[in-house]
């Protein structure tokens, strides 16, 4: 398993930083910057990125962890106060993120970590992804035995 990893400073203008950086990474992990994948990870990356510097005001360590069945995404920082997903209105323009996070990632959470805490998101490669909308049910392996949503 190959694990990379880039210190976020405490500053909304490091969120752009670390999606170049992501970026990069992904394309020297064989990941073509026109892939899905490639696209859905920046995506999770900018939001739990910017969930942890606008709500935290602190900074923040991201991790992109590349193995089987996908690459797994972390957001590590001081802050002990739990992620709170929040029901945005129609003209809101925040309060989404946690429930991208949910409709994009394949598995996601959080734990404490020392005085902070650790959200993550893993999202499997497009060979098991593809194979899932193949069968005639449901993802077996989704931690809620639920279909994942799709948002358009």
């Amino acid at each position: 398993m190959l694990q990379v990893q880039l210190e976020v400073g405490p500053d909304p203008a490091e969120v752009g930083r670390a999606r170049r950086w992501a970026r990069s990474r992904l394309a020297g992990s064989g990941i073509g910057d026109d892939e899905p994948l490639a696209e859905t990870l920046i995506l999770l990356i900018s939001e739990l990125v910017t969930n942890a510097v606008v709500h935290t005001g602190c900074p923040a360590v991201l991790r992109m962890l590349f193995g089987e069945p996908g690459v797994r995404v972390e957001v590590a920082d001081a802050s002990d106060r739990a992620p709170a997903p929040r029901q945005a209105a129609g003209d809101d323009t925040g309060g989404r993120g946690l429930e991208l996070v949910d409709g994009l990632a394949d598995r996601w959470g959080w734990q404490r970590e020392g005085a902070g805490k650790r959200i993550w998101c893993e999202v499997d490669r497009a060979e098991k992804a593809a194979a899932d909308c193949a069968s005639d049910g449901p993802p077996q392996d989704h931690p809620s035995g639920r279909e994942p949503r799709v948002y358009l």
